[in-house]
């Protein structure tokens, strides 16, 4: 081989260096694809989302972003960074405007996990592997391209705003990770979230890390705020599911359903383990440091079978579901769900009780720019 390019996201630094040692002891060049070779260009409005590692609230961050939009008579549409498996080919170009597009797509969990959340908002969702074909698809119907980023890889497409999350509760990995590092570097607006639950100390590191960064980057604290959907949980005995991504990729131990577990006064978290078949259960004996909980394996049907059996023979009051989807449309439980909701809540000021910027008035240039475009007659 002469050239080895590294195209992967959200593994340590020390982990891209000994894959470029490889290759170099190989005789191969090694090679990173850099933002200007691979963001494409839009003729919209491009507000983009990433983030420092897997799991730290980018999605609600997305969502928070779109409603911010649409509350301005903004068309948003989503495009979201590729979780594709089986035939791409087939999925080219996908578009999402309802749950009968999940079916005909047959979308993992994975994927339902991004994709449910907007479709309950009523927004329209475009995934896929051709991200030129998808873009051009995408500007025919939007006011704002909004893109919603996976892992924590940098966009596709060049942003005229990049908002990217940090999680103080794995505070000075937005050092440490790539291209989380890199997102940190690029980014317009670093949104410090999850500061409800993390430490005083951990959110000033994250700052001063993000401050010697990019010291131009404007700074907004946020939490993330837990409701419970189907019920109440108190003094009963709940097996947990969490997203799968954030305990995998992203190295937690726990995520938003054993904080509710705890904050909303669950008796028991049920342990999975002597319950648990198949790649279940070797994926949790991979992770044996992770809590009481199951992390929402579906990429394929027999992922979600081998979910769907270990849930049904917990010895459990309830399910906890912290996944974003509705685990009821693609398993059959013989128990009742509760739902775990988490959504993105910005501080009015900071630690000092400062006053700080607001999402708001950072969208306004992306508004003025979309309704100065809309009143041309280019969409509506």
């Amino acid at each position: 081989m002469d050239k080895v390019v590294f195209a992967y996201s959200d593994v340590t630094h020390e982990h891209v260096m000994h894959t470029a040692s490889r290759a170099l002891a190989g005789g191969a060049d090694f090679e990173l694809l850099g933002p200007a070779r691979t963001m494409l260009p839009s003729t919209k409005p491009v507000v983009a989302t990433g983030a420092t590692r897997t799991g730290a609230g980018k999605s609600q961050t997305t969502r928070y972003l779109a409603a911010l939009l649409e509350k301005q008579g903004l068309k948003v549409v989503v495009v979201r960074h590729p979780m594709p498996y089986g035939d791409l080919v087939a999925q080219r170009v996908q578009r999402y405007a309802s749950y009968a597009d999940l079916d005909r797509h047959d979308t993992t969990i994975e994927e339902r996990e991004e994709y449910e959340p907007h479709l309950d908002a009523g927004r329209v969702l475009y995934a896929g592997v051709d991200y030129e074909a998808i873009l051009r698809e995408a500007e025919a119907e939007a006011d704002v391209v909004l893109w919603d980023g996976g892992n924590n890889d940098f966009p596709f497409y060049r942003p005229d705003l990049f908002v990217v999350v940090a999680d103080p509760l794995r505070a000075g990995h937005e050092m440490h990770y790539h291209p989380g590092e890199t997102n940190i570097r690029l980014a317009d607006v670093v949104v410090v979230n999850k500061v409800d639950s993390a430490s005083p100390a951990q959110i000033a590191e994250v700052r001063t890390n993000v401050g010697s960064m990019n010291p131009r980057a404007r700074v907004i604290l946020a939490r993330s705020v837990l409701t419970l959907q189907g019920g109440e949980i108190a003094g009963k005995k709940v097996a947990v599911v969490e997203d799968g991504p954030t305990l995998t990729h992203g190295g937690m131990t726990y995520g938003a359903g054993v904080v509710a577990a705890r904050r909303f006064r669950a008796s028991e978290l049920v342990d999975p383990v002597p319950y648990a078949m198949g790649q279940l259960a070797e994926t949790l004996s991979r992770y044996p440091a992770l809590e009481h909980l199951l992390p929402a394996m579906g990429y394929g049907q027999g992922q979600m079978h081998e979910l769907e059996t270990t849930l049904n023979a917990m010895p459990a009051d309830l399910v906890l579901s912290a996944t974003p989807i509705d685990l009821t449309r693609v398993l059959k439980l013989d128990k009742p769900v509760v739902r775990v909701r988490y959504e993105l809540e910005e501080l009015a000021g900071d630690a000092a009780g400062h006053d700080q910027s607001n999402l708001t008035e950072l969208l306004a240039p992306i508004v003025e720019r979309a309704r100065a475009a809309s009143g041309s007659g280019s969409n509506h």
